[in-house]
């Protein structure tokens, strides 16, 4: 497997899509309900491409059950996170971080042993995100301990579901079914928890909260559901470490959007993060 240049841009353009309906979620004023809601409408998208293409076969079914429960912590912890933690300083880490986890065990779990190139490619794109992400003051607030105990949580986490399904989606032998079963549950027991969580004296707001939110969350579920759909065919053509590593470059273009669109600063750290995570892309390539 290699990882060629239409494999990467196609991964480059996977990684605008999650920053864009990230962006979404931050232009809302609920941010835990509307990331529930763009991630329970995946089965609206899911389930006419499951009636027109398929399930996955047998093979991929454990992958798919060990996802979806991985997925369900990945969930629990990001509300953690976000709960004690700006959202400037935990994803970052959160995003930076998986894909050095991913490339340290993947060779153990999936026999991928990396080339020096990939180890600096990986190095160098969580290293630019990391530093593009704690740009600004992210460190305001008094829990910082427990937003980087769930951030680094999450890390391994989103390591773990990264490397179940790379595993799961190459057993399955199609992506475009796995994606879509994977997606057609997914965000269910997330969105029944933050429902759950806002009690029967809130559940009314919420729910006219998201009748004036829906069409733009479906344009996020898309965004969401394009995004890793991609990033998962990519991993049946290309090393898992490496796809996860150029899929955190969506941090970088949500610092674009945030600078174009919402007058945010760039500097220099930033700068010398881009320049990072570019040379991190050139390395990969030299695969």
């Amino acid at each position: 497997m290699s990882l060629t240049w239409p494999v990467v841009l196609l991964v480059l353009f996977g990684a605008m899509l999650h920053a864009s309906w990230n962006a979404l979620i931050k232009s809302g004023t609920d941010k835990p309900l509307d990331t529930a809601l763009i991630h329970a409408m995946g089965c609206v998208i899911a389930l006419p491409i499951v009636l027109v293409v398929g399930l996955p076969v047998a093979a991929a079914w454990p992958w798919l059950a060990m996802s979806l429960t991985v997925h369900i912590g990945y969930y629990i912890a990001l509300a953690g996170a976000y709960k004690h933690g700006d959202l400037g300083l935990t994803y970052p880490i959160m995003r930076g971080l998986a894909p050095l986890l991913v490339a340290m065990a993947s060779g153990q779990l999936i026999g991928e042993h990396l080339p020096l190139a990939t180890w600096l490619g990986v190095a160098g794109i969580s290293g630019g995100v990391l530093l593009v992400g704690l740009s600004r003051s992210a460190l305001a607030g008094a829990s910082h301990g427990h937003a980087l105990r769930y951030a680094l949580l999450n890390a391994v986490i989103i390591g773990v579901y990264t490397i179940v399904d790379g595993i799961g989606v190459r057993a399955s032998g199609n992506a475009l079914q796995y994606v879509a079963a994977l997606f057609l549950v997914d965000g269910l027991p997330y969105f029944a928890l933050v429902m759950w969580r806002r009690g029967s004296a809130h559940r009314g707001a919420a729910w006219t909260y998201m009748s004036g939110r829906w069409k733009l969350a479906l344009l996020g579920t898309a965004a969401s559901a394009g995004s890793y759909g991609i990033a998962l065919w990519a991993m049946t053509r290309a090393p898992v470490a490496a796809v996860a590593a150029l899929r955190e470059t969506s941090v970088l273009f949500a610092a674009l959007i945030g600078t174009r669109l919402l007058k945010e600063g760039f500097g220099a750290q930033r700068a010398a993060g881009t320049a990072l995570i570019v040379g991190g892309v050139v390395a990969l390539r030299l695969i």
